[in-house]
Parts: C-alpha cells; structure tokens; sequence
C-alpha cells in the first residue's frame, strides 16, 4: 500500500514539473528568463560597484579579488541577457502589415472637409 502512495506521489510530480520543463526549452519564456538573468546581473554589478569602492578606500586584496570576480560575473549575466533577448521571436511579416498605416491615411485629403 505504501509503494503505492508513493509511485502516486512520483507521477503526480512528474505532471507538476511538465509546466517548468517546457519552459526550459529554447525559445519558451525568453522574456523571462532574460529578465531572471537581469536581475542577478544588477545584483552582481551592485556587488562590484561596492567591492571596487571598499578596494579605492582600504586596498585590501579579498575587496580586489571580489571586484575582480563580480565585474566577470556582470558581463557574463550581461552576455546570458543578451541571449535571451536574441531568442525572442521578432513580429513576422504578416503581423506587420496587418498593423493599420497611420501614416498613409495623415497623407490623404480628407473627403469630408470642404
């Protein structure tokens, strides 16, 4: 009875994970992720800016060696945003022309007007 709570239990996570694993395929929620990936990547340069201010003021190695580290980790979160934004899908043609031309219609003379 047991095994059988359990192997219920197992599926049942499987079904709740299906949302989570679609949205880890390339192309599904890019948005997103890039905005996950622009979150860290403010934090790591809030995380430099102090690091390399401490080191300006103290010049100790450890204040130096965190600069150091979370500059790289800002470009590398930067590069990950960039990707991401990259990977979201551009408005097809179709979508495009069938957006109304406002500016064709400023240019013809109204009818209406006397």
């Amino acid at each position: 009875m047991a095994a059988d709570s359990g192997w219920a239990c197992r599926d049942r996570a499987v079904v709740a994970f299906e949302p989570v694993s679609e949205m880890l395929d390339v192309g599904s929620c890019e948005p997103l992720k890039a905005a996950v990936h622009g979150v860290l990547m403010a934090t790591v340069a809030v995380c430099a800016a102090y690091n390399i201010a401490a080191w300006l003021k103290r010049r100790e190695r450890h204040l130096a060696v965190n600069a150091i580290v979370y500059t790289i980790a800002t470009v590398w979160e930067r590069a990950h945003v960039v990707h991401h934004l990259v990977e979201c899908e551009p408005a097809t043609a179709d979508v495009v022309a069938a957006l109304p031309r406002f500016e064709a219609a400023a240019d013809t003379p109204d009818e209406n007007a006397a």
